[in-house]
């Protein structure tokens, strides 16, 4: 069975987990840093916000896929899609600018984690229905 709004979501997932891939690539250079994160600040940051998404997209890449295959609306999909590549740019821009709260880091988290449970909980009633 085809996916096709999670293979959207996927797909610009991937593009910027590689951007955020070579920003930590850069930072490396820029600080001469070998191997995990150094002293300096900026080399922390970055290999965080590539952590971070890492550490979010991929669990809820598999939700939406499973909504999708479960018969969630396409319009539900797209929103959720929507929300989790905004709010993974959100946190990226935020936390690769500060290390304390921000806008972007705070909206950018919220938005993930409101997602992540949006379509837990549709799941939910979808299977227990």
């Amino acid at each position: 069975m085809a996916a096709p709004v999670t293979a959207l979501y996927a797909a610009l997932s991937g593009i910027l987990l590689l951007v955020l891939a070579a920003l930590v690539v850069r930072a490396r250079w820029a600080t001469r840093t070998a191997l995990g994160t150094g002293t300096d600040p900026r080399m922390e940051r970055a290999v965080r916000v590539h952590a971070n998404f890492v550490e979010y997209v991929p669990l809820a890449l598999l939700l939406l896929l499973l909504a999708e295959l479960n018969g969630l609306p396409p319009i539900a999909l797209h929103a959720a899609g929507l929300a989790l590549v905004v709010s993974r740019v959100l946190h990226a821009w935020g936390l690769s600018r500060h290390s304390a709260r921000s806008f972007g880091r705070f909206w950018g988290t919220l938005g993930t984690w409101i997602t992540i449970a949006a379509l837990a909980l549709a799941l939910l009633v979808a299977t227990l229905a």
